[in-house]
């Protein structure tokens, strides 16, 4: 996995790779162009950031484990940020290049699967 190839035809593949480092991160203008498959997402390069808030507290909680299993099936993990009890900020960064790689916008695809389903 590099930081910079996207899948054929510019799609992105179903599920994250393996990335130790060792390739350079994704340029800005290849984040833009990925901007296409997250649509509700925010890129603050070199961070993909999006917020929610949820109705109460439990809410939040179990939208955070089922975003962590799903980060654990992947092996891609987002920082998570839970405050005023019920606000969530993912924020995805592929620590081993520092900085953007196909899987931050692999995983942040399956995210918003997994908050439509």
């Amino acid at each position: 996995m590099t930081g910079e190839t996207p899948a054929r035809d510019g799609e992105l593949p179903e599920r994250c790779t393996p990335c130790e480092g060792g390739v350079p991160p994704m340029r800005r203008d290849a984040a833009l162009a990925h901007m296409r498959h997250v649509p509700n997402w925010e890129l603050d390069f070199p961070f993909l950031k999006r917020r929610w808030t949820f109705p109460d507290f439990a809410s939040a909680l179990a939208f955070v484990n089922r975003v962590g299993a799903l980060a654990e099936d992947q092996g891609h993990h987002p920082d998570v940020h839970l405050t005023e009890y019920r606000e969530l900020e993912l924020v995805l960064f592929t620590h081993a290049l520092d900085g953007l790689s196909t899987n931050d916008f692999v995983l942040a695809r399956a995210i918003d699967a997994l908050q439509a389903g």
